[in-house]
């Protein structure tokens, strides 16, 4: 027997297991909309395993990402911090999308993305 999940209940199951700061800010609401959309897409139910969610998901900062995966972001057309930012949110996305599956940004300066 599958059960239809909220937003109110989506959030709550994260809640209940302690786990809304892998998620913070909007990223909850935007890690439900890709999985309704997700769903609806692919006509497949996905359970709600908070556990597995946090497994399979990662809430980063796009300087975290450029950090972590070691991506070398060309900056030698910016000239100021917003053009950095920019060019640091592009080229981090088209790596993510090239290696893994984006769920969505979140928290303006943040992307959440299934881990690789």
């Amino acid at each position: 027997m599958k059960q239809t999940v909220s937003l109110y209940v989506f959030k709550d199951a994260f809640c209940t297991m302690d786990r809304v700061s892998n998620f913070p800010g909007n990223g909850l609401d935007v890690l439900f909309d890709y999985i309704e959309q997700y769903e609806e897409e692919t006509g497949e139910e996905i359970e709600l395993d908070v556990i597995a969610l946090c497994c399979d998901y990662s809430q980063s900062s796009f300087e975290e990402v450029e950090r972590d995966y070691r991506i070398e972001v060309d900056y030698s057309d910016c000239e100021t911090e917003e053009e950095r930012e920019e060019a640091r949110r592009d080229q981090v996305l088209e790596y993510l999308n090239e290696n893994t599956s984006v769920v969505g940004e979140c928290n303006a300066d943040e992307v959440i993305f299934a881990k690789f």
